[in-house]
């Protein structure tokens, strides 16, 4: 990892859809790839969606279409790695697009920091977050003044997508998620483990923006990077910019230093 800290543009989106999200994220991919923009963290909320991942398996499914249309649950096959999750209101999602070959070139290193950026975060709150071995995401066990659980609760998860050393997709940290939409699905293909969330491990109200500048202070520690917050109006006006200039080159064109790499990993 290299000792000058670096740029990264914090867009936080809001109330996003996944589908829009997602394209916004391959748009920002494409303009990182091309050093058309920095590095880039986006962080937002989504209506209720169910997300299979490349290892998704359908039978990790538990409800049918009639009841996902019924609940207002979206569903939507994903390039990053991993199983099927639930996304929803009261849950902070983050996709970060970094251009890991400038930091460090090692996808098990930055999955590990994601985790170690929200273990951080959650000992803010005093909340004792783990990781465990082989499984990706954080867990707890117990809280302050909350009973222990008989096997860790996962608290948040990973899901990536490597393209040139690129990053996109990201981790998903449960504030105030409502945790019965979990019960549509095998959370990650564990059945014996349960999703928490911070707002039921301490019995409070947590305010999802206290979360998120705790994350992003975290992640710029952990990734050395310089966390600096743009206007969404103007990241778009600089995206479409980018894309308006980008120069036409031959497809598969990749330049020496810059393997093709299509790598989706995690359980998300």
């Amino acid at each position: 990892m290299t000792t000058s800290t670096k740029n990264c543009w914090l867009i936080d989106l809001g109330l996003i859809a996944y589908a829009p999200a997602c394209e916004l994220q391959h748009r920002a991919v494409e303009a990182r790839k091309a050093g058309a923009i920095p590095d880039i963290l986006f962080l937002c909320e989504h209506p209720p969606v169910i997300t299979l991942g490349r290892n998704g398996k359908q039978q990790h499914l538990l409800a049918s279409e009639a009841v996902l249309r019924q609940k207002g649950v979206a569903l939507h096959h994903t390039n990053r790695g991993g199983d099927i999750t639930y996304h929803g209101p009261g849950q902070l999602v983050g996709y970060p697009i970094l251009n890991l070959a400038a930091i460090r070139r090692d996808i098990g290193w930055y999955m590990r920091m994601l985790e170690e950026a929200m273990i951080r975060a959650s000992a803010d709150f005093g909340v004792t977050a783990v990781r465990e071995a082989g499984k990706t995401g954080i867990w707890v066990a117990s809280a302050p003044g909350a009973k222990t659980s008989a096997a860790p609760e996962k608290l948040a998860a990973l899901g990536v997508h490597l393209s040139r050393w690129v990053t996109s997709h990201g981790f998903a940290y449960n504030v105030s998620t409502d945790l019965r939409y979990f019960g549509l699905i095998v959370p990650c293909g564990l059945s014996e483990r349960k999703a928490t969330s911070l707002e039921k491990l301490l019995g409070r109200t947590i305010a999802l923006s206290d979360v998120a500048d705790l994350l992003v202070k975290h992640l710029g520690a952990v990734l050395n990077l310089d966390m600096q917050a743009v206007p969404r109006v103007q990241f778009l006006e600089t995206l479409q910019h980018a894309e308006r200039c980008a120069p036409s080159s031959p497809p598969n064109q990749l330049l020496a230093t810059e393997p093709p790499l299509e790598l989706a990993r995690s359980d998300a």
